[in-house]
């Protein structure tokens, strides 16, 4: 019985920023529990061959080539998951940039590319998603990545955590708005996570001094501790959370700047 709450058997979870990292595996955990995947980048060679990866696990998933920051493309990836999948139940907008730098020189442009990719774009997929479950009379669940950045800060990086900080109120105003339609908002905020976008930088000795002075476990997180918040927020199981947050970061925002 537990477990059948976490099953997603007859779900279709649309996943953005697929093609690598969190989203790469996302798509694959979310094929695991059951469900249809609509895997979504700009990047569609690197769908293309996810989806084979989970055609050959016995799962379904639909490559879409999607621009987060463009409206138009938003909308072509929800008709072309409507046409394979008939809705989408979950989305897990998990899309993003990082692009550090110092504010007294930031661009502009710097900056609202940042807050289009990062923030405006959680906006438009959360509403297009939640107006068409509306529209098929079906609840949903909307799963917003988010990060512990949106929660304290570090620097370089002052617009990324504004722009996660932003996610992260988005998420609960969503999640108050939509709650009476049964379309469940919720986030999970990350901390250091292994990546192939950072793995260069943690395996460098100023990377190693950085785990051992900084974090609170010693070591950095992977993507399968991950897996388990993502599938309460996207099953049943999860059925009476909305406008949550969920940290998973080892400590690290508990831990002292």
């Amino acid at each position: 019985m537990t477990c059948e709450r976490f099953s997603l058997n007859g779900k279709t979870a649309l996943v953005t920023g697929a093609s690598s990292g969190l989203g790469h595996h996302f798509a694959k955990a979310l094929s695991a529990a059951g469900a249809n995947v609509v895997i979504c980048a700009r990047r569609i060679e690197r769908l293309n061959h996810l989806a084979y990866e989970i055609e050959q696990d016995g799962g379904k998933a639909l490559p879409v080539m999607m621009d987060v920051t463009k409206t138009d493309s938003i909308k072509e990836a929800f008709d072309s998951a409507e046409q394979a999948f008939s809705h989408v139940d979950i989305v897990i907008n998990n899309a993003g940039i990082g692009d550090p730098g110092d504010f007294l020189s930031m661009s502009e442009e710097s900056w609202d590319n940042m807050m289009d990719t990062n923030l405006k774009s959680v906006w438009h997929l959360s509403q297009e998603a939640a107006n068409r479950l509306i529209n098929h009379k079906k609840s949903g669940s909307i799963i917003n990545i988010a990060s512990i950045l949106g929660l304290r800060v570090a620097p370089k990086l002052s617009h990324y955590a504004t722009a996660k900080a932003g996610v992260i109120q988005l998420t609960k105003s969503l999640g108050l708005e939509l709650a009476r339609h049964q379309i469940r908002v919720n986030a999970i905020a990350p901390g250091y996570i292994r990546t192939e976008m950072n793995d260069a930088f943690f395996s460098s000795e100023p990377g190693q001094d950085y785990i051992k002075q900084k974090m609170p476990m010693r070591r950095l997180g992977n993507v399968d501790e991950l897996v388990g918040p993502l599938l309460l927020l996207a099953s049943d199981a999860g059925s009476f959370m909305t406008g949550s947050v969920i940290t998973v970061d080892g400590g690290q925002v508990i831990n002292a700047l």
